[in-house]
């Protein structure tokens, strides 16, 4: 990863006051909630008063900045949130009032309309849906909270109703509440005949028996209002929470108590988080469900989160990161069993060192290499021991099913029936019941439900291209005068190009509109995206020089960079040496342009799909600029990449893919799409943001602002956990098991070589390695020299390359002498970063070089010992 941009850090500044939300009780207008006859919506909410005051220009409530969230919350037990994303708003010249406008609504990225915040006098919104369903025979009062950064103003709409009945409700001249805890509402059972019930905006199909306080199949709870544990029946007849940890709402976590079933997927099940159970920020704003629940399953590389109070994973036995092997021995504390196969398989357990106290540290389990896809698993912990080598004894709950035990909970004896069947699974793979302490099981989601919007872009994005070249324009060649850029450079060639466009907007805060099929919606107007390319004086001496067609090649930026990185001192050598044309794009959704955004992501986690619906878009933005290297109608048709004899300056018969840091991280699901590019080098890389973030350096600066609006330190392992199943769709943890082999359809098989930075500050080496295992690399040995490693057995599962060259994907291990890497998911900090090491190396760029052709191959550039980067 790169280092933090400066931008970041004075948004970081700005939001350091968002802990709490200055709540501003108003007199409400007008509320009119409308379900038309054609069945569409609609929404006005009016606010006229002094205490609308319009919040200051590049603060931390400007709604241009921070975006905006109207949250609705009726007496009927029905709530919604409706988000107006920052970039849909923009402020008058005279800086006293914003508006927000989304021409496409329902569709965008809002279903409202238009909104106003104007100082002194107006706060008013209107929306093509009301996010909750009207169809029950009153609302009775309804609560409207719309929230801007730390600001809150609330209405509660209750009292003097003009309309209250099944489609519409309207309301005027609200008093102001006394607070905004006031402007909440009380919430009643819904009535038995509702069809289907809406949070934020998810529908859920309710059971059709749901509400006739009997506990059915397909049911937990019964009927809706009843107790599920400490938490209350959801009128779907779901429980938001598993009474088996409820240290935490969604612990454990992954889990498929939190999924339903769903024949039309490919696992039959669909995650079906609720969201009343959601986290909060400290706004008290859930996460918004609707993403997730699209999902057929848990993230492959999932981190399985619980609390076990006081437990002392060394005491207890349990595998560590430095003896993952010990995960598989027949009497290990904590198993994973893939409910199929009966298999045990290989991770690592550890607490959450980031947690400052001992009851706000969460247990993390880790695969050490990804689960299969559309799979269930089961985990199971037993003979749990504190410091004093002192069982910990197991929630009663659990005990009750353990031992067989009935009890006078309907909610707790429904689910009796499938805990019988994971405890007959468990013993089958050789796991007993009579010591568990906990266990719980959760599906892996499909190849198809993690890949398909991504492959649908990339797939209707080239149809729509057909055999033609992306438009571009060239903007600025420099040469120097006729002298050459530098002593590596000859020509820069920088301009734009135009990509099919399937995100709401060209701008960051940006997500997909999803049709009816939940694939994204092509957009009328193109992506514009910006390239930098560098002609070496490899490939064109000089101005009057013949042209010596360099290599095509892609690079890949660094985190929140920008395509400008191509200009490295150390990719500018890569380029010169072995005479490649390096191009570059920047990775939006994670550029230079989307610090803004990741500042608004990180304060409300709902705003997460922006960043992973934007990273899907760069990627075809990737691929359309892999075509113009190398199409006779693409950058060679212009003299900008011609020699003064009009020949051409690339080689247009391959193209090869070069990334670091971000780039190579990114650069994972690139090559597993990529159809034009076969080989590719991913640089110091990994995969599994929620393994990666609390390891890296970088991540401090964002955590200043995540852990102030997140600040329930037990739960920041869920957040990771969570965000991940949506990162999966752009982080290559979601390809791995079709990068190098099982390609996924349409795709051409990928040989890669990886370049790890032993001791990585900003990547941590544990997730470059699982990255290894799952995408079956071999790697050169000796890797490092005896001793330098923490591991029993350094680097298990991942086999030695036998011999030279190696027609095969690789890793190579750099070692420039720092310290390892700390054994908590912490980040490195002693000595030098390693990070930029390996690509400043010749042998390094050597090695490369003869991997990316097309008859490429690992060679051995450290004679037989482990290679050095100092």
């Amino acid at each position: 990863m790169k280092r933090t941009a400066t931008l970041l850090v004075m948004l970081v500044a700005a939001a350091a006051g968002r802990v709490h939300a200055v709540e501003q009780p108003v007199p409400g207008r007008t509320l009119t909630l409308r379900v038309l006859s054609s069945g569409a919506q609609r929404m006005l909410f009016v606010v006229r008063s002094t205490a609308i005051v319009a919040p200051s220009p590049g603060g931390p409530d400007d709604p241009t900045v921070v975006g905006a969230t109207v949250a609705l919350r009726a007496a009927s037990g029905e709530s919604a949130a409706l988000d107006l994303p920052a970039s849909g708003w923009s402020l008058n010249a005279a800086g006293t009032a914003y508006r927000y406008r989304n021409p496409a609504a329902p569709g965008g990225p809002s279903a409202v309309k238009v909104a106003l915040v104007k100082d002194h006098a107006t706060l008013r919104v209107s929306a093509l849906s009301t996010g909750i369903t009207l169809d029950e025979p009153s609302q009775g009062s309804v609560a409207v909270l719309f929230t801007t950064g730390t600001t809150r103003w609330c209405a509660r709409f209750g009292g003097t109703v003009g309309r209250d009945r099944p489609g519409l409700f309207a309301a005027r001249n609200a008093p102001a509440p006394a607070s905004c805890g006031g402007a909440t509402t009380t919430t009643t059972t819904a009535p038995p005949t509702s069809t289907t019930t809406t949070t934020t905006t998810t529908t859920s199909t309710i059971p059709a028996l749901c509400g006739n306080a009997t506990i059915d199949p397909g049911e937990q709870c019964d009927p809706p209002g009843s107790a599920c544990g400490a938490d209350l029946c959801g009128a779907d007849c779901t429980c938001p929470c598993d009474f088996l940890d409820p240290s935490v709402c969604l612990h454990p976590f992954p889990n498929d108590y939190f999924t339903v079933a769903d024949p039309t997927t490919d696992t039959g099940r669909r995650v079906h988080l609720a969201l009343a159970g959601m986290p909060r920020n400290a706004s008290q704003k859930p996460i918004d469900p609707t993403d997730y629940n699209r999902n057929d399953g848990f993230s492959p590389g999932a981190s399985m989160v619980l609390r076990v109070p006081g437990v002392d994973l060394g005491v207890t036995g349990a595998a560590p990161i430095t003896d993952i092997e010990r995960s598989l021995d027949a009497d290990a504390p904590i198993v994973l069993v893939n409910a199929t196969t009966l298999a045990h398989h290989i991770f690592w357990a550890e607490i959450d060192s980031n947690a400052r106290s001992e009851a706000s540290r969460a247990v993390i389990i880790r695969p050490a290499v990804n689960l299969a896809e559309s799979t269930r698993y089961i985990v199971a912990l037993r003979r749990m021991k504190d410091a004093s080598g002192a069982p910990i004894s197991p929630n009663p709950t659990f005990v009750a099913y353990r031992d067989g035990t009935l009890t006078a909970d309907a909610a707790v004896e429904a689910r009796r029936a499938h805990m019988e069947d994971l405890f007959a699974t468990l013993a089958a793979a050789g796991v007993g019941r009579s010591d568990l302490y906990l266990a719980w099981d959760f599906t892996v989601a499909s190849r198809r439900n993690i890949s398909e919007r991504l492959l649908f872009v990339r797939d209707d994005g080239f149809a729509r291209l057909g055999a033609a070249a992306p438009t571009f324009v060239v903007s600025q060649i420099d040469d120097g005068g006729g002298a050459g850029v530098d002593d590596k450079i000859f020509r820069r060639v920088t301009g734009t190009f135009l990509v099919e466009r399937y995100v709401s907007s060209p701008s960051p805060g940006a997500r997909y509109v999803l049709g009816p099929d939940g694939l994204p919606l092509h957009q009328p107007t193109p992506q514009q995206a910006s390239f930098t390319c560098n002609i070496p004086r490899a490939a064109l001496a000089s101005a009057v020089a013949t042209a010596n067609p360099g290599r095509a090649s892609l690079y890949g930026h660094g985190l929140f960079g920008s395509n400008t990185e191509v200009n490295a001192g150390n990719v500018e050598s890569m380029g010169n040496e072995h005479d490649f044309v390096l191009c570059a794009t920047d990775w939006i959704g994670m550029a230079t342009e989307d610090v803004p955004n990741a500042a608004t992501i990180l304060v409300d986690l709902s705003n997460f799909p922006t960043l992973t619906d934007r990273l899907q878009q760069s990627m075809l933005n990737q691929l359309f600029l892999a075509r113009l290297m190398i199409h006779p109608a693409g950058f060679v048709s212009n003299p900008a990449f011609q020699d003064a004899f009009g020949n051409p300056v690339i080689d247009t018969s391959h193209v090869f893919y070069d990334g670091n840091s971000q780039g190579g991280i990114a650069g994972g699901t690139l090559m597993a799409v990529a159809q034009d590019i076969t080989r590719g080098v991913l640089g110091v890389p990994a995969m599994n943001y929620s393994t990666l973030l609390t390891r890296s350096v970088d991540f401090a600066t964002y955590s200043m602002v995540l852990y102030p609006a997140y600040p329930n330190e037990l739960e920041r392992p869920l957040l990771f956990a969570l965000i991940q199943m949506l990162w999966d769709r752009s982080d290559p943890n979601g390809y791995a098991h079709h990068i190098t082999s099982d390609p996924l359809p349409n795709t051409p098989a990928h040989k890669i070589l990886v370049h790890e930075a032993f001791g990585d500050h900003q990547v941590a080496n544990v997730a470059t390695e699982v990255e290894a295992r799952t995408l079956g690399l071999s790697i050169y040995q000796p890797a490092l020299a005896p001793g330098r490693h923490t591991d029993v057995h350094p680097y298990f599962g991942i086999p030695p390359i036998p011999s030279f060259p190696f027609d095969g994907s690789a890793m190579v291990v750099w070692d420039s002498g720092v310290p390892p890497p700390p054994t908590t998911n912490t980040p490195p900090t002693a000595g030098s970063d390693p990070h930029g090491k390996p690509r400043s190396q010749a042998s390094a760029r050597q090695q490369k070089s003869e991997f990316l052709k097309a008859d490429g191959a690992v060679v051995d550039v450290c004679g037989g010992s482990p290679c050095l980067a100092p």
